[in-house]
């Protein structure tokens, strides 16, 4: 949940430090940025903060996959017997 709220944070300082290349002064924030080095400096960060943010959020979601897809087979085994998927050595017989 804290990567998600971090890709929010970086995305939210893309937006507020691109919007000074559009109005050249702060549009979403009265007083930042007040120039070309804070805007380059805010989407800059925004995007350095997002990509951390995603590769952790890419890797706890690699780290349970086992689990989810296990869970998931025992759904299907249980709601829709007829869709289970068969392993490749079952497949044969």
């Amino acid at each position: 949940m804290l990567y998600a709220l971090a890709d929010v944070f970086g995305l939210s300082c893309i937006a507020i430090g691109a919007s000074w290349f559009v109005e050249r002064r702060g549009a979403i924030l009265a007083n930042f940025p007040t120039s070309a080095v804070e805007a380059v400096a805010c989407t800059v960060g925004g995007v350095v903060v997002m990509f951390w943010a995603i590769a952790h959020i890419l890797r706890e979601l690699a780290k349970q996959s086992p689990e989810m897809k296990a869970k998931y087979d025992d759904y299907i085994a249980t709601h829709h017997p007829d869709k289970v998927r068969k392993l490749p050595d079952e497949a044969g017989d």
